[in-house]
């Protein structure tokens, strides 16, 4: 089975429709800079048709010179009833000059009837009409299958139908979404590989994470033959958010042996990406944030302390400079003498057995009277120093 994956990023559109998350023309700009340097193959600019702010970042990319991104225009199929060449949307899009375009179409039975209130055979229409008439254009068409998972255990033959169409009319690719973001893993991997069985190669995969799944639901349709996987750094997106391409190209590089584009060099700089992105949005950094995040490699008790002082692999299951980020060794009530050992080392600085004892008791007084210490790292410096001489003033938590 082909090993390689390609990254396909929708940060700027699906993540775009995440609560707190708003992107300014200038910020997408920088955003494709970033993700370009990062080798992401795709990366998705937003939905022209939709608002002039991204209307105007296709205009103003145009002056961007890129060195391996693809930029997506987005879009929907044709509306019902419609022709395709006097569809609005679709005139944004031509306007852009967008050489890669994703169209979102239906495959779920019950979205047809109750979301596009049609017939199940004007939806394939229109699903046809769209792609048909990019392809005439010469322009890459990679079409979402909105809701396919829900519609596939719904209706398998329909959503099978729903895929034919669109392959007929020349898609590039078929990206399987779990749209509603609620189906299993164990379901993902069995879908995928029917459809694969059904004859359909050139497939992607598009996660939402209402279940908390996104990412193994992501790695599931992989397994399974999927060549594409779509997400957003930082797993931004409307309500729970979506496959997490940080925690996700992580797994791939170093977990899965999968052959990406990003590559060992990319996931190295994975965390300053994943900081420069919630600097964009406003959004505060998620500390528990897998790989990326502040305390993804942060340890508080004594016994771990101790542990990954003998060997980091103990107690973490990648070195935190693969992804750009760095361990760290908190104080607090649940500290042992390892802990202010590691502190010592890491200030250059010799303490007795006596001194240790002396410091790791202070720092519990500060805790049991109510103060943190486990991110006061000024004020521990202090302390520390002051219980080996090395400064007159008593310092007191405060």
């Amino acid at each position: 089975m082909d090993t390689s994956v390609v990254i396909y990023d929708t940060t700027l559109r699906d993540g775009a429709q995440g609560e707190g998350v708003s992107f300014s023309v200038a910020d997408k700009l920088e955003f494709v800079r970033l993700l370009d340097d990062l080798k992401v193959d795709y990366v998705e600019g937003g939905w022209p048709g939709s608002n002039g702010k991204d209307l105007a970042f296709f205009y103003a990319l145009r002056d961007v010179s890129l060195t391996h991104s693809k930029v997506v225009a987005f879009t929907s199929t044709r509306r019902k009833g419609a022709r395709i060449a006097e569809d609005a949307h679709m005139q944004s899009v031509l306007g852009t000059g967008m050489r890669h375009c994703a169209v979102v179409g239906k495959t779920w039975d019950f979205q047809v009837f109750e979301a596009l209130r049609t017939d199940l055979a004007e939806n394939l229409s229109m699903i046809s009409d769209t792609i048909e008439f990019l392809k005439e254009k010469e322009i890459e068409a990679i079409f979402d299958a909105e809701h396919f998972f829900d519609g596939y255990k719904s209706n398998p033959d329909y959503a099978l139908r729903a895929l034919s169409a669109a392959k007929a009319a020349g898609a590039d690719w078929l990206v399987l979404c779990d749209t509603n973001g609620g189906t299993l893993p164990g379901e993902v991997a069995a879908i995928v590989a029917d459809v694969r069985k059904a004859g359909f190669v050139k497939l992607g995969i598009h996660a939402h994470n209402d279940g908390g799944l996104a990412v193994a639901n992501s790695l599931a349709a992989l397994s399974e033959g999927a060549m594409q996987v779509q997400g957003t750094i930082n797993g931004f997106g409307e309500r729970a958010g979506n496959t997490d391409l940080c925690v996700l190209m992580a797994n791939l590089v170093l977990k899965c042996g999968y052959e990406t584009s990003v590559g060992l060099a990319g996931v190295k700089r994975l965390k300053a990406v994943s900081e420069r992105v919630y600097e964009m949005t406003g959004k505060p950094p998620v500390a528990g944030q897998p790989f990326v995040g502040k305390s993804a490699f942060a340890h508080k008790a004594g016994i771990h302390v101790s542990a990954i002082r003998r060997n980091p692999r103990l107690y973490e299951h990648v070195p935190p400079e693969a992804v750009g980020n760095e361990r760290r060794v908190l104080l607090s009530e649940l500290s042992g003498a390892s802990n202010v050992q590691y502190h010592l080392d890491r200030l250059g600085l010799s303490a007795t057995p006596d001194d240790v004892t002396r410091i790791l008791s202070r720092l519990k007084e500060a805790e049991r009277t109510g103060h943190v210490t486990e991110d006061a790292d000024t004020s521990v410096e202090l302390l520390i120093r002051e219980e080996l001489r090395l400064c007159q003033t008593r310092y007191e938590f405060s």
